[in-house]
């Protein structure tokens, strides 16, 4: 499969809100209960649109259960990479070394074989990613928990990358994949938060709910959009191109967070346009 002008526009549509829900989570008080309360957000949502598109077929949805699973260890890692680091540090290690777990793991699982100018581009799509990292301001002990975090959800990253692609693929219904897998994860996390917050999650809601509610419809926007496109093109390279949200995150994080732009994001912003245009070669 190739990847087609229309699905590399939604997937660059998908990073941008990516960006934006994960830089909603950074500016948010509370990491924890904002990441319970986006997920309540897209449980609503899921809620409301799951009867009116095709239930995914009976064979996905032992990966539905299974990525509700991993993605309960991907928020709590999301949360605590943003607790110690900024988005600028956090988000690039992330989400810049999860496509070339992808892409080997593609290779081997889906016997994906991509032409060595696709190859080339991821690998310079996740070099520039991670280039746009830089160190966080803070203790050292911050700066390392947050490098943590941040490289143990890359794992995450890949993990449920490569599940979703498998599950989307054989229910038949992308759409419907991403809402159940929603409802299901709002389900889980909100049981969560309620045992272990309480009355604090409620408040806080109370409070945020405006911001909950976005963060929610972005995440659905998002990823659904992702799930779509793995069926229409290499796993690698929806990942890949799904990663230059770095970009959109280094300018959310100048423009309203007070992060630094400096030339070396900047370069890494032109190796990852340089990357896009491999893609298309």
């Amino acid at each position: 499969m190739e990847i087609s002008p229309l699905v590399m526009l939604a997937v660059l549509a998908a990073a941008v809100l990516h960006a934006t829900w994960n830089a909603l989570l950074k500016a948010s008080a509370d990491k924890t209960l904002a990441t319970i309360g986006q997920a309540l957000a897209r449980g609503i949502i899921a809620l409301v649109l799951v009867p009116f598109v095709p239930a995914p077929a009976p064979a996905s949805w032992p990966w539905i259960v299974a990525s509700v699973v991993v993605h309960i260890a991907y928020f709590w890692l999301l949360a605590g990479a943003y607790r110690w680091g900024d988005l600028s540090f956090a988000y690039p290690l992330m989400r810049g070394t999860a496509p070339a777990l992808v892409a080997i793991a593609g290779l081997l699982l889906f016997a994906e074989s991509l032409p060595w100018t696709e190859w080339f581009a991821v690998v310079l799509i996740c070099a520039a990613v991670v280039g746009f990292a830089s160190a966080p301001r803070g203790a050292a002990l911050a700066q390392r928990r947050a490098f943590a975090f941040a490289l143990g959800n890359a794992a995450v990253i890949a993990c449920y990358t490569l599940i979703d692609a498998r599950g989307v693929r054989l229910s038949g219904a992308p759409v419907g994949y991403a809402l159940w897998f929603f409802l299901g994860n709002s389900v889980v996390q909100l049981s969560l938060g309620i045992g272990g917050h309480g009355q604090r999650l409620f408040a806080y809601l109370r409070q945020h709910g405006i911001q909950a509610v976005l963060g929610g419809a972005f995440t659905i926007g998002a990823y659904g959009t992702a799930l779509w496109a793995m069926t229409q093109a290499p796993v690698a390279l929806v990942a890949a191109l799904r990663e230059t949200s770095v970009v959109f995150a280094a300018l959310i994080g100048a423009l309203f967070l007070g992060e630094r732009l400096t030339v070396r994001r900047m370069l890494g912003t032109l190796l990852v346009l340089g990357g896009l245009v491999l893609l298309r070669v």
